[in-house]
């Protein structure tokens, strides 16, 4: 260890790790109220995006909704330091659509630092913690501070580990490999131990990242160009949407070819992940070139984005080639795809392998079982993506600062958010490779659009104290306008005359027999909210959030309410709690698997339980009956 130094200092949070989890964790706390330290191995890599220049995408962007609803911040500053932005899958439902923006690396990583330099209660300390220090009370530990490498010693109520891909990390490309973290950062080798000991379990997971090329050495004019949309949606709800349309950049399309293939297949014994030297288990939905190749034999060709870094760089990512090949491969490889014949790497493709946990181990809270004040949050918890990442950081925020100020703690269910489905998802299946968010994981997709983020979750956000007064009454004044507007549109009867058959004939709508209301006549696909202006005479202008949300909940009635009745469903086994005490083996008719996997994982409702692989349906009954029996025999 380092040198002793003589500083002992006494906060309420220690946050660990600056990266999108740590960050949205250490604001929450320092805006809550309490004091706040967040350690980052160096103040340069603040919200620093290693992989992907971009914020949001299929899913994600409804997490950077959720987490701007909730009163975090990754959202207002994609808003002011986007360089494109789209919002994807439109061709499809309101329920899959998601907005995703390239960023301006350098300036995000700039405007996160500011806010974080300038938020009350908050200290930002350059130094790797090393250790974990807590004492033992009857069943449980409890933290009680962190220790740096130079020995400095800070005493607090909680813990927030965020260390990202850092802790243990090395990086492969071909037969080099380097032990830091990620972008050739110093990686954190002290940290693990002190956790093994804590009798946290470890694992070992990888993830890769591409080139970036120098962009003069790229002939664009053999790729498809790809533009953002004309009228820009923002992200944060706070955002003024003018503030927002402004000139984009250009990303490019093109394609690798059987030639690129052919290199990489003949040099797959080159590669770490072929030759057995990496342990770690790589992303499924995120796979490496070679991956690829390897995987889907079938297809001739995989697509290769081209995306700025930033408006004052040449560095382009090539998204969708990431790799742990040698340098020489990577070459070869790369100068096979159409544009790229001539380029020239300005940082190399690699592999990073890093210690994480098995989220298991944590509450929905995100607070370890076993260790009293100690949270975590990001890709630590064997997530990948940093809006994953933002999602649990700002949770753990929330959740540590509730529990040191004795109040309620926030989880959010499956039924109301993305976060919740996240979250639920880590913390009771055994993820074997790192977790990626996607539409298709949420149950009740058409209730979680990206579009409602703040009407679900901005009451949330309000009483846990990140969202303000005035932005509340904002919502609540939202809400009603939808909600009034709604009822005339269900209320104002059009009458099957002369000018309105006209009128549908010209939108090749079919002729009414009878009357019908406006709603009605939203509800045909070929009309909508803007086209019965002309026969709508009533109607008030209003914002186009509010009509957006009119017209989603009129069109899709009816799959929302049968919706709306599932998760009623849903509700009432989350309702029901499993005591924590609870013990399994007094429960004779439960399977033996079933039996391990709840002492395991000590749920704490029996939703949570129905969940856990293992724990079939019969078993819920059986589990079932026994509470409410147990319930009877305590009146």
């Amino acid at each position: 260890m380092g040198m002793v130094s003589n500083i002992r200092e006494k906060v309420d949070v220690c946050v660990v790790g600056a990266g999108h989890a740590g960050c949205e964790a250490a604001l929450a706390c320092a805006r809550l109220g309490l004091e706040t330290v967040i350690f980052t191995v160096s103040v340069d890599s603040i919200a620093l995006m290693p992989c992907n220049p971009n914020i949001g995408g299929s899913s994600k962007g409804h997490l950077v909704r959720e987490v701007d609803a909730l009163g975090g911040e990754m959202g207002k500053v994609i808003d002011s330091t986007f360089i494109q932005s789209k919002m994807l899958n439109v061709s499809k439902g309101p329920a899959v659509h998601s907005l995703r923006a390239q960023a301006d690396k350098a300036e995000y990583t700039r405007q996160m630092r500011n806010v974080l330099e300038n938020q009350e209660h908050l200290t930002i300390k350059q130094a790797e913690v090393c250790e974990l220090l807590w004492k033992q009370e009857e069943d449980k530990k409890v933290v009680t501070g962190v220790k740096t490498f130079t020995g400095a010693v800070y005493e607090c109520g909680a813990v927030i580990l965020c260390t990202g891909t850092y802790l243990k990390a090395r990086c492969l490309c071909g037969e080099s490999i380097t032990y830091t973290g990620p972008n050739g950062l110093q990686a954190a080798n002290y940290l693990t131990d002190s956790l093994k000991e804590m009798g946290i379990e470890l694992r070992r997971f990888k993830t890769g990242t591409p080139a970036r090329m120098d962009g003069r050495s790229i002939d664009y004019t053999k790729m498809e160009e790809q533009l953002g949309d004309p009228v820009v949606v923002p992200f944060s709800f706070s955002t003024d949407p003018e503030s927002v349309q402004k000139p984009q950049v250009s990303c490019w399309l093109t394609y690798t070819n059987e030639q690129t293939h052919e290199i990489i297949r003949g040099n797959l014994d080159r590669s770490p992940i072929y030759a057995g030297i990496i342990e770690g288990t790589g992303p499924r939905y995120c796979p490496s070139i070679e991956d690829k190749v390897v995987k889907f034999a079938d297809k001739d060709r995989h697509q290769v984005f081209i995306e700025p870094e930033g408006l004052h760089t040449n560095e382009m990512y090539v998204g969708g080639m990431s790799s742990s090949l040698p340098e020489d491969v990577q070459l070869a490889m790369y100068r096979t795809v159409p544009g790229l014949e001539h380029c020239k790497i300005v940082r190399n493709a690699y592999a990073i392998e890093y210690d994480c946990i098995s989220a298991r181990q944590l509450y929905p809270t995100l607070e370890f079982k076993e260790v009293k004040g100690l949270f975590s949050g990001g890709q630590f918890n064997g997530s990948s993506g940093y809006e994953e990442a933002a999602a649990q950081g700002l949770v753990a925020g929330i959740n540590a600062a509730m529990s040191l100020m004795g109040r309620e703690p926030l989880i959010l269910d499956r039924s109301e958010s993305y976060i919740g489905v996240l979250i639920d998802d880590l913390v009771t299946k055994d993820n074997r490779e790192p977790y990626r968010m996607m539409t298709s994981r949420a149950e009740y997709r058409l209730l979680l659009r990206q579009d409602n983020a703040d009407l679900r979750l901005g009451k949330k956000g309000y009483e846990v104290g990140l969202v303000s007064g005035e932005q509340y009454d904002r919502l609540l004044m939202k809400e009603q306008m939808i909600q009034q507007e709604i009822c005339r549109l269900k209320s104002s009867i059009m009458g099957a005359n002369q000018k309105m058959q006209e009128f549908l004939q010209a939108h090749g709508s079919s002729s009414l027999k009878t009357a019908v209301s406006l709603a009605e006549l939203i509800c045909r696909p070929e009309l909508d909210y803007q086209i019965l202006s002309e026969i709508d005479l009533e109607r008030k202008p209003l914002p186009r959030d509010v009509i957006e949300q009119v017209e989603i909940e009129i069109k899709y009635e009816g799959y929302i309410q049968r919706q709306m009745r599932q998760v009623e469903q849903y509700k009432k086994m989350e309702k029901k709690k499993i005591p924590q005490d609870l013990d399994y083996d007094d429960i004779s008719s439960l399977r033996l698997e079933a039996r391990q996997k709840l002492k395991e994982f000590r749920p704490i409702s029996l939703g949570q339980a129905s969940r856990i692989s293992g724990v079939s349906p019969a078993d819920i009954s059986v589990l079932l009956i026994y509470l409410e029996h147990r319930i009877r025999e305590n009146k």
